[in-house]
């Protein structure tokens, strides 16, 4: 994976940090960061979020701009843009590249929000009241003050759709995170008797929407038709669906016993297909077992690699180029397993 994403920024001719100096360098988010600095020596989820963005090279969490980016290349300038070329730098529109920034704005914005503490289910064990109290409000205040500067570059690039494509991102993500957080304090018991049809509409919004609209928005910055503005989502939104299927096959595709997981994963919600609930429920006790066992591992793979091919597929649409060659490589890279 690392291998992928690290030729595909050769590629854009940009490394991932989409974050701009202005967003960075500002007095609020220095003000900001002075502040969550307090937070050292406790136990508040924010301080794990910020060390992400520092060391979490794994999970590469500028992944979305690079493939916005990349699909920008791969679909090169449209008809209708050509006499606008002299705007692009390594064949990508600037407008795209402020797109990109956009989007891991609004990414970082909700990672940041999804660390707020629920107080009524703290512990003793959990520390001081107060120091949980003010990492909260440091949460909300960093989360929207990036967001904030997402809107505002967003009003920027002075185009309606884009500004309606992103914006119903948005709003489908807090959809998702809702239905998430709903069931949160409900993770380590059992699942609602969902489908995987309902599992998938739901995965969407908390995790493909963004990137799906996203590629789509990038589509129609530089004037693409219709058609080319489809493919893009799709692939944006099956590679971000076998990312999710691939994250959440971790714990039983490795041989770890350690590894966490969620009952409501897609392992989990296929298994609960498979077996009937009321096995299920006679089986919770040894679920990870179970499910190993079970369909339900060889199942979400192959539901992995049935949306890794159709963002595959979408790609056939885009000229054969590097980026179109990287965009292919993400998948091949969520959608491989020992």
């Amino acid at each position: 994976w690392s291998q992928v994403v690290s030729e595909a920024e050769k590629i854009v001719g940009y490394p991932t940090s989409f974050m701009s100096l202005r967003c960075l360098l500002s007095d609020e988010l220095s003000n900001i960061a002075m502040q969550v600095r307090k937070l050292v020596g406790t136990k508040h989820p924010l301080l794990d979020t910020a060390r992400g963005f520092v060391y979490d090279s794994r999970n590469n969490l500028q992944m979305r701009g690079l493939v916005v980016l990349l699909i920008s290349k791969a679909a090169g300038p449209s008809t209708a843009e050509l006499s606008f070329q002299h705007n692009m730098v390594s064949g990508i529109y600037s407008s795209q590249r402020s797109l990109a920034e956009i989007t891991e704005l609004i990414h970082t914005a909700f990672l940041v929000h999804r660390g707020i503490v629920n107080i009524g289910e703290l512990k003793s064990c959990d520390g001081p009241l107060k120091d949980m109290q003010f990492g909260n409000k440091m949460a909300v205040l960093s989360g929207d003050f990036l967001l904030a500067n997402a809107c505002t570059s967003l009003a920027q690039l002075q185009n309606t759709k884009v500004v309606e494509l992103i914006s119903s991102a948005i709003g489908d993500l807090v959809q998702g995170i809702y239905y998430e957080n709903s069931k949160s304090s409900e993770e380590n018991c059992l699942t609602d008797d969902i489908g995987i049809s309902t599992w998938k509409e739901q995965v969407f919004l908390s995790h493909s929407a963004l990137l799906a609209k996203s590629c789509q928005a990038a589509m129609e910055l530089a004037k693409h038709s219709a058609e080319i503005q489809d493919m893009a989502f799709q692939y944006g939104k099956h590679m971000s669906m076998s990312h999710k299927l691939h994250s959440d096959l971790q714990p039983f595709v490795k041989e770890s016993d350690t590894m966490a997981f969620s009952l409501n994963s897609a392992p989990a919600v296929l298994h609960q297909e498979f077996l009937g609930r009321e096995a299920w429920i006679k089986q919770i006790r040894e679920l990870r077992e179970a499910i190993k066992a079970g369909k339900g591992v060889t199942s979400a793979i192959d539901l992995c690699r049935g949306h890794g091919n159709r963002a595959l597929a979408a790609l056939e649409r885009f000229p054969p180029c590097e980026a179109r060659a990287a965009l292919a490589n993400i998948v091949y890279a969520v959608t491989r397993f020992p």
